[in-house]
């Protein structure tokens, strides 16, 4: 029987998505957003927290929202 690996709650499940359906490397997000491959790996697994500021600009990056980039969906009332 395979385990189940479970979620971190604090992995940005959105910006793994995007990256993923883009096909886009770790490497050339990091580059692009000058920071390294390891801290942008971070975000995505939740082992880092990134600050308001790198939340905007992967907005920007991505031309999505920052509820996109966290919950892989976008924010509905």
């Amino acid at each position: 029987m395979k385990s189940q690996k479970l979620s971190n709650p604090n992995a940005l499940i959105g910006l793994k998505m995007l990256r993923k359906a883009r096909n886009l490397n770790q490497q050339k997000v990091a580059m692009d957003l000058n920071i390294s491959r390891e801290s942008l790996s971070y975000y995505e697994t939740g082992k880092r927290n990134p600050d308001i500021q790198m939340l905007k600009n992967l907005s920007a990056y991505f031309n999505k929202s920052i509820d996109y980039i966290i919950n892989g969906k976008e924010f509905i009332e």
